[in-house]
Order: C-alpha cells, then sequence, then structure tokens
C-alpha cells in the first residue's frame, strides 16, 4: 500500500475504531451497519472488531459498500450488449469480489446471465464469448477506476451515485431480499474462508439476502484467471488490515476521548474510489 493509502487508512482506523466501540455500547443487538466512507473493506473491519469485541453485536451484522462498484459493471455490459435491447435490470449475478479498489475484480463470466423476456436466462460467458479481451481487460478496468475517473471529469466525487447505491443496497440486503437464484454483491466479513479466501477481512463476495440476512453464494467454480484476481485484491486487504491492526495495537486499552481526532478533524478521509 503507497504512503498516502496507509496514512489514510490511520486516520481512518483512529475513527472507526471509536464508531464502533459506541456501536458497541450503545446500539441493539439487532443494528446494521453498512460502511461506504473509504477504504471501505478496512474501515469497516476495524468499526466490527470494534463492535463486536464481547459478542454482543454479530460481526455479520457489518458490510462496506461494493454494490455500486455492482451497479457500474452491470451498465459496462448493458451499454456492450445494447445492440440487442438489453437493459442494465436484465444484467444479472455479475459479481465484484474482494476490495472496493482498483484491485477488485469486476466478474461478468462466473456466474453472469441476462435475463430474457421469458425468464429465460443466457449465460455471459455465452453471450461474450466472442469478446473475452473485452470482458477480462477493458470492463475490469473501466469498473476498477470508474470512481476515480468521475472524479476527474466533474472535479467532485460521485456522492449522488454511492447514495443510491447504499439506499438500493440496504433495500434489498434488509427489506425486499434477493429473488431466487439471483445475487448482490456486498463487501461482507469473511468467517469461512469462501473460494479460498483468508479468514478474518471484508471482502466482496456474490451475496444473497432474505430475512434481513445475507449469506455468500458458494459453489461457483472459477477459472484459473479468476482465481489470480481474487488473490490480487486479497493481497491488498490483508496490507491493509496490517495497517490498521497495527495502530489497534498501539492504543488498546489507552485510547481516551482526548486521543480522538477534533471535530474538524474526526471525518473519514476519503480516498479517490467512488
Amino acid at each position: 500500500c503507497v504512503v498516502e493509502c496507509k496514512d489514510l487508512i490511520r486516520a481512518n482506523t483512529r475513527i472507526f475504531a471509536t464508531m464502533g466501540r459506541a456501536i458497541n455500547e450503545v446500539a441493539s443487538p439487532e443494528a446494521k451497519v453498512l460502511v461506504v466512507a473509504n477504504p471501505a473493506n478496512t474501515n469497516c473491519l476495524v468499526a466490527l472488531k470494534e463492535a463486536s469485541a464481547n459478542g454482543r453485536i454479530p460481526s455479520k451484522n457489518f458490510c462496506a459498500l461494493t454494490y455500486l462498484d455492482y451497479q457500474r459493471a452491470k451498465g459496462q455490459i448493458a451499454q456492450r450488449l445494447g445492440g440487442g435491447g438489453v437493459s442494465a435490470d436484465r444484467v444479472k449475478n455479475v459479481i465484484i469480489w474482494g476490495n472496493h479498489s482498483e484491485t477488485q475484480y469486476p466478474d461478468a463470466l462466473t456466474d453472469g446471465y441476462i435475463l430474457g423476456d421469458s425468464g429465460e436466462k443466457v449465460p455471459l460467458r455465452t453471450l461474450l464469448s466472442n469478446d473475452l479481451e473485452w470482458a477480462n481487460n477493458d470492463f475490469v478496468t473501466t469498473v476498477q477506476n470508474r470512481g476515480k475517473a468521475v472524479i476527474e471529469v466533474r472535479g467532485n466525487s460521485s456522492a449522488l451515485s454511492a447514495a443510491m447505491g447504499t439506499a438500493d443496497c440496504l433495500k434489498t440486503w434488509l427489506v425486499t431480499g434477493t429473488k431466487d437464484g439471483e445475487t448482490i454483491s456486498m463487501a461482507v466479513y469473511n468467517d469461512s474462508g469462501y473460494y479460498g479466501v483468508k479468514e478474518g477481512i471484508v471482502f466482496s463476495f456474490p451475496c444473497e439476502c432474505r430475512g434481513g440476512e445475507w449469506f455468500a453464494k458458494e459453489g461457483l467454480e472459477l477459472s484459473e484467471f479468476a482465481q489470480e484476481k481474487l488473490k490480487v485484491t486479497e493481497s491488498e486487504l490483508l496490507e491493509e488490515w496490517e495497517a490498521a491492526k497495527g495502530l489497534l495495537v498501539e492504543n488498546s486499552g489507552t485510547t481516551s476521548e482526548r486521543e480522538i481526532p477534533s471535530v474538524e478533524t474526526n471525518q473519514p478521509r476519503l480516498m479517490s474510489r467512488l
């Protein structure tokens, strides 16, 4: 992780550790937490570690936002297949794996499909069989860097898109659930080593939602290419967590309100990822 990234992690670790302890002290055990501020996965992990330290609030009640990346991926595919009248709403089960950063792996081919007019499911690996160069390269990098591209063009982050993605994620997670056979992407606490990813980090997986809970979809067969991409983003997340964990250890049992940043600086420091 570059110096700038580590500085941001250091600043935000103090903030999200404080938030996590506050959640543990006063929130309901049924409280659900969605972290948006970057680095979102690691901020989420810091907060949930502090909030669930005594087991009162389950780590499963936390997630970080990769739903916006998921929506962007769907939009890119719909645009690519636009000649056939495909809308983004018909693009299903595209997956964002890993970190909400430039190392994430937007995956159209493993489980993605187009939902036809009669309910038939046409796999994206079939529709894109002659366009694999795009699916494995341009598509991936476009989604990975979309937030940065928006900031460069507009001079501001895509805050409204993030807000809409947050609302849609919460609605699916807590209210409507996913339809049978459908998934969304959520960065969740990996306590089961899904797809060989190291346990103990917040990692984006394909998730089904029902009854106000998320369930990582298991059993998907990953290509060698996909497995390599997962390792890259896993490595970054482990590096981020090491940086954050070091600060938590430094301040373990010693942090007081006097050590918490002032109001002017006590806001999540943002990276150019939205």
